[in-house]
């Protein structure tokens, strides 16, 4: 007797999705139940912490002097008490409750798996080797992965031409990817960070040659949503011989492209000033509380489809949109040829504002969307922006666009590969999972349409006898059918008939 293991693989997400909703009641119950009133008194606390605690971020970011000092110490011994109160209050209630919250977490996502959350793969096409590949490598990328990696002897001893860029000169990156396919480049490459990156890769657009891109960036997270090996860029070139090709989409900010985002707002603003470079940290907390109030920076309005979102503090536009479901996940994306732009923008009033962020499910200073198209408005004839983390000044209104598909990105076939996505735990999808019973429960997909059946068909009925011919003369043949009148074809009938 066979057994239909997709109704059976079914009906084990549909208990995994009932653990998950009774998990997580036992995850709220047990530290309730455990403490009593007083257990119901810690978890009034712990939410008014968390609110103070976000409250004190606001103000550490937009005061100055012994006050942010002040805040930033309520910011960090607030959580840090609750911590201690609540392990010192409740004992092995705590713990247990984090167990079954994880439970809850790892069954619910379980059973979301396969019930059509999942996006298509990006599709993959073999393509012979290029002939006259020409790589450009900024050695001064990631502290001297260069250099250190060996990428210029590697890439020359799989036939490459290498363009290395002098760290002592300015360089017209632009320019020199002209050059190369003007000279015969059948590929294009670049082993740097994701603004060198993006600079190449809008050639090869333009002239509809494969990209390769080698991960010799400080970060590269256009090598890690590509799922390239960032630890090791001497492997990314193994592409040249035994390589496969990806179609993803580019972003554009004005003329600029972009391999990742453009920002626009409080950061793109401070990566402005000189001193950002040598003190990061020391020149964000000086700009920071006058961009963050409205004294300092332009106003910004950026318009997305059918939104509107008035004097936020930052705007990032993406090349396709960053996770947001997943914590672990944040900065990464699923997808590179979605031909959307993705959106976030943060507008916070106060501090009231930020312990809103943290505490409301859907706070209303943070939107999150995506669009094929964004434009962002200015009250001044320019805006700061910051082009995969390169400082550019660029004339408003500034129009983000998205290439769908124009970027031929060829790649190690090889590699670690792109991190499966876990399904967004969507409580509410997993309480129709859980509620489902017998067949209801079985995918659309794997349901078989219903086909009313067809009425038996009459087999034909015998031809009448014929005298047999004895007079030797051949009988005549038979009539043709009159044009318009159906046709029969020798051979056997269809049922359908």
């Amino acid at each position: 007797m066979a057994v239909d293991l997709s109704r059976q693989g079914y009906r084990v997400q549909r208990w995994a999705a009932r653990g998950a909703l009774a998990a997580a009641v036992l995850a709220v119950a047990t530290p309730l139940v455990y403490g009593g009133l007083r257990g119901l008194l810690l978890l009034v606390c712990g939410v008014a912490g968390l609110a103070l605690s976000a409250a004190a971020v606001w103000w550490t970011l937009t005061l100055r002097g012994p006050l942010r000092w002040g805040a930033a110490l309520i910011a960090v011994c607030v959580p840090v008490g609750l911590i201690a109160l609540f392990a010192a209050t409740l004992f092995w209630a705590l713990l247990a409750s984090l167990v079954l919250w994880v439970l809850a977490v790892w069954s619910g996502r379980f059973a979301l798996r396969g019930t059509g959350s999942e996006r298509a793969r990006t599709r993959e096409r073999r393509l012979p080797p290029p002939r006259r590949p020409v790589l450009i490598m900024n050695p001064r990328s990631g502290g001297g992965k260069v250099g250190r990696f060996r990428l210029r002897e590697k890439a020359e001893r799989l036939g490459a031409r290498v363009v290395l860029l002098d760290p002592g000169k300015e360089h017209d990156v632009t320019a020199l990817a002209r050059a190369a396919v003007a000279d015969g480049a059948d590929l294009l490459g670049a082993a740097g960070g994701d603004g060198t990156q993006a600079l190449v890769a809008a050639v090869a657009a333009e002239h509809d040659i494969p990209f390769l891109v080698i991960s010799a960036g400080t970060r590269n997270h256009f090598a890690l949503d590509l799922g390239l090996d960032r630890g090791d860029p001497a492997a990314c070139l193994d592409a040249l011989t035994d390589g496969v090709e990806l179609r993803v989409d580019l972003g554009f900010a004005g003329e600029q492209p972009f391999v990742n985002n453009a920002s626009f707002g409080a950061y793109a603003a401070i990566v402005q000033s000189p001193a950002y470079r040598d003190d990061k940290i020391g020149t964000s907390l000086n700009m920071l509380p006058d961009l963050l109030t409205g004294q300092q920076g332009p106003r910004l309005v950026a318009r997305a489809g059918d939104t509107t979102l008035t004097a936020p503090q930052a705007v990032l536009v993406s090349n396709n949109p960053y996770r947001t479901g997943d914590p672990f996940g944040l900065g990464r994306r699923e997808r590179l040829d979605s031909a959307v732009l993705g959106v976030l923008g943060v507008r916070l009033e106060g501090a009231v504002g930020a312990a809103a962020l943290l505490l409301n499910p859907d706070p209303s200073g943070l939107t999150i969307l995506t669009a094929p198209e964004v434009v962002i408005e200015a009250d001044r004839t320019e805006i700061e922006a910051g082009i995969d983390g390169e400082a550019m000044v660029l004339p408003a209104p500034v129009r983000c666009r998205i290439a769908p598909g124009a970027l031929r990105v060829r790649v190690p076939r090889r590699r670690p590969g792109v991190t499966r996505t876990p399904p967004r735990l969507d409580w509410r999808r997993l309480r129709k999972l859980a509620a489902t019973v017998g067949r209801t429960a079985a995918p659309g997909r794997l349901r078989r349409p219903y086909v009313a059946p067809h009425p038996p068909t009459a087999p034909p009925a015998p031809a009448p006898p014929q005298a047999p011919d004895v007079s030797g003369v051949p009988a005549a043949p038979t009539e043709p059918p009159r044009s318009g009148a159906p046709q029969e074809t020798a051979g056997p009938r269809s049922p359908h008939q």
